[in-house]
């Protein structure tokens, strides 16, 4: 029997974030390790009158592209790929590993490649999304993987999915429209502002939103969300953050990272374990030392660190920062092969700031 909370996500991303149409294409993503999820979604579209089609992936498929492609193997993108960017209507990606550090042992040279070919989608994908030409929501089916990087159970880390994503309510999709109701609120507030300030035991940190829009992310294109961002004046920061849960990207660890900028740019990156990776990473391309994101999590049923960024970032009492591509929406003009986000926490003394006045002081709306 289906776990009826499935069920529910698959409603959710179909009916609340995709708003699928008749005749509509989407293109359903993930491992075959999340085929339950899958076929709920294929289910749900097609009871919406859309047209899914299904790709599953092999586990340990992209390990063995990393590890044995040839350069013009790892910069190829296939013509599948390049349809569903370009003229499908919407994608649901699933998030679905079965080993989380498979590619740790691959020579970092060698995901730089893969990463800048795939940039080239992603900017697709933003620039239609940004133009409304397209729609897609990224979320996670629970594997033993996962809940190992958790430090829980299997059974632990399920209910802590499809609570985060509110598919254990009664109203799963009445819970989105709630939060996003609250979280357009300081969006609107934020209108028009100009200098943020974030001060507070791990952070000393100024920026520019003038003339940025700051997004709310309210489970239209994360699933769980809970966040609003933006995209910082790009030579605007000053000043210094140090992240207290460790940076992850492409399965490498980077604990206790702190980072200085002036004018915008990383100006000293260092860090207690990998610090050779991290500035390695910020060296990739020019815009991989500048900000492309600033936000704030919201999603007060995100409580703990769980090494998966698709929930960490949404923490409820937190912000954070990413490093390199922004969002054309936001107004962002930074462009880069990397996205990193990095979490702060600040629910022990931690202010935003605005335009000199105190809008949010340990992990708290103040407005």
């Amino acid at each position: 029997m289906t776990d009826p909370r499935i069920e529910n996500l698959a409603r959710i991303m179909v009916d609340y974030s995709l708003q699928l149409q008749k005749g509509e294409r989407v293109a359903i993503t993930g491992s075959t390790l999340a085929a339950p999820l899958m076929l709920a979604l294929q289910r749900e579209a097609l009871r919406a009158g859309a047209n899914p089609d299904l790709i599953p992936e092999l586990p340990g498929s992209q390990r063995l592209l990393l590890a044995e492609g040839s350069v013009s193997q790892l910069g190829y993108l296939s013509p599948l790929s390049r349809m569903v960017f370009e003229e499908y209507d919407a994608l649901v990606r699933i998030g679905s590993a079965s080993n989380t550090r498979s590619v740790n042992g691959v020579d970092p040279s060698r995901q730089r490649i893969r990463a800048k070919a795939l940039s080239r989608l992603t900017k697709t994908r933003l620039a239609r999304g940004a133009a409304g030409e397209f729609r897609w929501v990224i979320t996670l089916f629970p594997t033993s993987a996962y809940a190992q990087d958790a430090e829980m159970s299997l059974q632990e880390f399920e209910d802590y999915v499809y609570h985060a994503t509110f598919a254990d309510s009664e109203d799963p999709i009445g819970a989105w429209q709630n939060l996003h109701d609250e979280q357009q609120h300081y969006v609107d507030w934020l209108k028009g502002k100009s200098d943020v300030h974030v001060l507070g035991p791990d952070v000393d940190l100024h920026l520019s939103i003038a003339e940025r829009t700051f997004r709310n992310s309210d489970g239209d294109r994360n699933m769980p969300s809970g966040e609003i961002f933006t995209g910082p004046v790009e030579q605007s920061v000053n000043g210094w953050i140090r992240f207290h849960y460790p940076a992850i990207y492409s399965g490498h660890e980077v604990e206790d990272v702190r980072l200085e900028f002036e004018r915008g740019k990383v100006v000293a990156a260092t860090a207690k374990k990998n610090e050779a990776f991290l500035q390695r990473v910020i060296k990739m391309d020019p815009g991989a030392s500048y900000l492309g994101e600033f936000a704030i999590g919201t999603n007060q049923n995100i409580n703990r660190f769980i090494r998966n960024i698709l929930f960490d970032e949404k923490i409820g009492g937190t912000i954070h920062v990413a490093l390199g591509r922004g969002y054309p929406e936001t107004g962002s003009r930074n462009e880069s092969a990397i996205h990193w986000d990095m979490i702060c926490d600040m629910r022990s003394g931690g202010e935003i700031m605005v335009d000199d006045e105190c809008i949010y002081r340990s992990g708290k709306f103040l407005i």
